[in-house]
């Protein structure tokens, strides 16, 4: 792990690339895309749409393969829907 992916307070969460899908285990497995780093939390939108929220990095873990697709899919038919933002 090289010093850029690192956050700055010395947490030692690497700082996934934007648009990965990450899971939120503090709020009951709620998948959304990474944003960006906000001080000491990670910025996470919702992938349907709507208002990021924060959390911090040791709340997250990388989404499964199986969490992907779910999400993807729900994008879609979100997307179809016309509810897309």
């Amino acid at each position: 792990m090289s010093e850029k992916n690192v956050l700055p307070n010395g947490s030692g969460h690497a700082i996934p690339a934007p648009g990965t899908l990450m899971v939120d285990v503090s709020r009951g497995d709620r998948v959304g895309e990474f944003r960006g780093v906000s001080g000491p939390y990670w910025a996470i939108r919702p992938v349907r749409g709507g208002l990021e929220w924060e959390v911090a990095p040791g709340n997250t873990r990388p989404a499964t393969p199986t969490e992907r697709l779910r999400a993807e899919t729900a994008r879609c038919n979100a997307r179809s829907r016309g509810e897309f933002l």
